[in-house]
Protein backbone atom coordinates (compact mmCIF):
# COMPACT_ATOMS: atom_id res chain seq x y z
CA UNK A 1 0.00 0.00 0.00
CA UNK A 2 2.81 2.40 0.93
CA UNK A 3 4.68 1.84 -2.34
CA UNK A 4 1.50 2.21 -4.35
CA UNK A 5 0.70 5.55 -2.63
CA UNK A 6 4.26 6.77 -3.30
CA UNK A 7 3.92 5.83 -6.98
CA UNK A 8 0.59 7.67 -7.28
CA UNK A 9 2.09 10.79 -5.65
CA UNK A 10 4.69 10.98 -8.45
CA UNK A 11 2.13 11.02 -11.27
CA UNK A 12 2.21 14.33 -13.14
CA UNK A 13 -1.02 16.26 -13.47
CA UNK A 14 -2.74 14.75 -10.45
CA UNK A 15 -5.59 16.92 -9.22
CA UNK A 16 -4.58 18.78 -5.98
CA UNK A 17 -7.47 17.22 -4.06
CA UNK A 18 -6.53 13.74 -5.27
CA UNK A 19 -2.88 14.42 -4.41
CA UNK A 20 -3.90 15.43 -0.87
CA UNK A 21 -5.79 12.15 -0.51
CA UNK A 22 -2.82 10.19 -1.84
CA UNK A 23 -0.59 11.86 0.79
CA UNK A 24 -3.14 10.94 3.48
CA UNK A 25 -3.09 7.32 2.29
CA UNK A 26 0.71 7.39 2.31
CA UNK A 27 0.79 8.70 5.90
CA UNK A 28 -1.79 6.14 7.01
CA UNK A 29 0.21 3.31 5.44
CA UNK A 30 3.29 4.37 7.42
CA UNK A 31 1.21 4.37 10.61
CA UNK A 32 -0.22 0.97 9.77
CA UNK A 33 3.26 -0.46 9.15
CA UNK A 34 4.39 0.94 12.51
CA UNK A 35 1.39 -0.64 14.24
CA UNK A 36 2.16 -4.00 12.64
CA UNK A 37 5.79 -3.73 13.81
CA UNK A 38 4.59 -3.00 17.36
CA UNK A 39 2.15 -5.91 17.33
CA UNK A 40 4.86 -8.19 15.96
CA UNK A 41 7.19 -7.15 18.81
CA UNK A 42 4.43 -7.75 21.37
CA UNK A 43 3.56 -11.18 19.94
CA UNK A 44 7.20 -12.26 19.89
CA UNK A 45 7.71 -11.04 23.47
CA UNK A 46 4.56 -12.71 24.79
CA UNK A 47 5.34 -15.89 22.85
CA UNK A 48 8.90 -15.90 24.25
CA UNK A 49 10.29 -15.69 20.70
CA UNK A 50 11.77 -12.20 20.98
CA UNK A 51 15.38 -12.53 19.86
CA UNK A 52 16.73 -9.03 19.25
CA UNK A 53 19.90 -8.36 17.28
CA UNK A 54 21.78 -6.37 19.90
CA UNK A 55 24.50 -3.91 19.01
CA UNK A 56 26.18 -0.94 20.57
CA UNK A 57 24.57 2.42 20.04
CA UNK A 58 24.19 5.74 21.82
CA UNK A 59 21.18 6.84 23.85
CA UNK A 60 21.59 10.23 22.16
CA UNK A 61 21.19 8.52 18.78
CA UNK A 62 18.04 6.75 20.02
CA UNK A 63 16.63 10.05 21.36
CA UNK A 64 17.33 11.85 18.09
CA UNK A 65 15.72 9.04 16.11
CA UNK A 66 12.55 9.25 18.20
CA UNK A 67 12.55 13.05 17.96
CA UNK A 68 12.95 12.93 14.17
CA UNK A 69 9.84 10.76 13.92
CA UNK A 70 7.82 13.12 16.14
CA UNK A 71 9.19 16.38 14.77
CA UNK A 72 11.90 18.69 16.04
CA UNK A 73 9.34 21.28 17.17
CA UNK A 74 7.69 18.67 19.42
CA UNK A 75 10.69 17.06 21.16
CA UNK A 76 13.68 18.91 22.59
CA UNK A 77 16.66 16.54 22.85
CA UNK A 78 19.48 17.30 25.29
CA UNK A 79 22.39 15.48 26.92
CA UNK A 80 25.54 13.73 25.80
CA UNK A 81 24.10 10.22 25.78
CA UNK A 82 25.99 7.07 26.57
CA UNK A 83 26.74 3.71 25.05
CA UNK A 84 24.13 0.97 25.39
CA UNK A 85 23.63 -2.44 23.87
CA UNK A 86 20.23 -2.78 22.30
CA UNK A 87 18.38 -3.27 19.04
CA UNK A 88 18.42 0.36 17.81
CA UNK A 89 15.34 0.32 15.56
CA UNK A 90 13.19 -1.40 18.18
CA UNK A 91 14.45 0.80 21.03
CA UNK A 92 13.91 3.96 18.97
CA UNK A 93 10.35 2.88 18.17
CA UNK A 94 9.72 2.27 21.90
CA UNK A 95 11.07 5.71 22.91
CA UNK A 96 9.05 7.31 20.11
CA UNK A 97 5.86 5.64 21.37
CA UNK A 98 6.50 6.72 24.96
CA UNK A 99 7.15 10.32 23.87
CA UNK A 100 4.08 10.33 21.63
CA UNK A 101 1.99 8.91 24.47
CA UNK A 102 3.26 11.59 26.87
CA UNK A 103 2.35 14.30 24.37
CA UNK A 104 -1.10 12.86 23.66
CA UNK A 105 -2.19 12.02 27.17
CA UNK A 106 -0.40 14.86 28.93
CA UNK A 107 -2.01 17.49 26.71
CA UNK A 108 1.47 18.76 25.86
CA UNK A 109 2.73 20.51 22.76
CA UNK A 110 6.37 19.80 23.53
CA UNK A 111 8.38 17.35 25.62
CA UNK A 112 12.00 17.21 26.74
CA UNK A 113 14.03 14.06 26.07
CA UNK A 114 17.36 13.95 27.87
CA UNK A 115 19.98 11.32 27.01
CA UNK A 116 22.30 10.93 29.99
CA UNK A 117 24.49 7.84 30.05
CA UNK A 118 22.29 4.78 29.60
CA UNK A 119 19.22 6.74 30.72
CA UNK A 120 16.63 8.49 28.57
CA UNK A 121 14.43 10.87 30.58
CA UNK A 122 11.11 12.21 29.25
CA UNK A 123 9.62 15.22 30.98
CA UNK A 124 7.23 16.59 31.95
CA UNK A 125 5.11 13.51 32.52
CA UNK A 126 2.34 14.34 35.01
CA UNK A 127 1.59 11.64 37.62
CA UNK A 128 -1.89 11.02 36.18
CA UNK A 129 -0.33 10.18 32.79
CA UNK A 130 2.30 7.75 34.15
CA UNK A 131 -0.05 4.71 34.52
CA UNK A 132 -1.06 5.11 30.86
CA UNK A 133 2.54 5.22 29.66
CA UNK A 134 3.61 2.37 31.93
CA UNK A 135 0.81 0.18 30.56
CA UNK A 136 -1.02 -0.35 33.86
CA UNK A 137 -3.93 1.72 32.53
CA UNK A 138 -4.43 0.46 28.98
CA UNK A 139 -5.30 3.58 27.02
CA UNK A 140 -2.24 3.67 24.75
CA UNK A 141 -1.19 0.49 22.97
CA UNK A 142 2.08 1.98 21.72
CA UNK A 143 3.24 2.92 25.21
CA UNK A 144 2.19 -0.41 26.73
CA UNK A 145 4.12 -2.32 24.07
CA UNK A 146 7.07 0.07 24.44
CA UNK A 147 7.45 -0.77 28.14
CA UNK A 148 7.31 -4.50 27.45
CA UNK A 149 9.80 -4.10 24.62
CA UNK A 150 12.28 -2.14 26.74
CA UNK A 151 12.01 -4.80 29.47
CA UNK A 152 12.59 -7.54 26.88
CA UNK A 153 15.68 -5.64 25.72
CA UNK A 154 17.00 -5.79 29.31
CA UNK A 155 15.98 -2.28 30.30
CA UNK A 156 13.36 -0.71 32.53
CA UNK A 157 10.83 2.13 32.56
CA UNK A 158 9.67 3.94 35.68
CA UNK A 159 8.07 7.22 36.68
CA UNK A 160 9.93 9.53 39.06
CA UNK A 161 8.25 12.81 39.95
CA UNK A 162 7.46 14.47 36.61
CA UNK A 163 9.88 12.30 34.61
CA UNK A 164 9.55 8.99 32.81
CA UNK A 165 12.93 7.26 33.14
CA UNK A 166 14.01 4.65 30.56
CA UNK A 167 17.15 2.67 31.46
CA UNK A 168 18.83 0.53 28.84
CA UNK A 169 21.55 -2.08 29.36
CA UNK A 170 25.16 -0.88 29.27
CA UNK A 171 27.17 -1.45 26.13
Amino acid sequence: MHGFARTLARIDGLDPTALRFVHMIDAASVQLADLLDQLSDAARIEGRRFDPSLRRTSTLELARGAADRLGADTVFVTGDGGEVETEPETATRAVFNLARGALRHGGLERIDLRADGRVLALSPVPPEVAPILLGSELKDLGSAIACRTIAALGGSVEHQGETLVVRLPSG
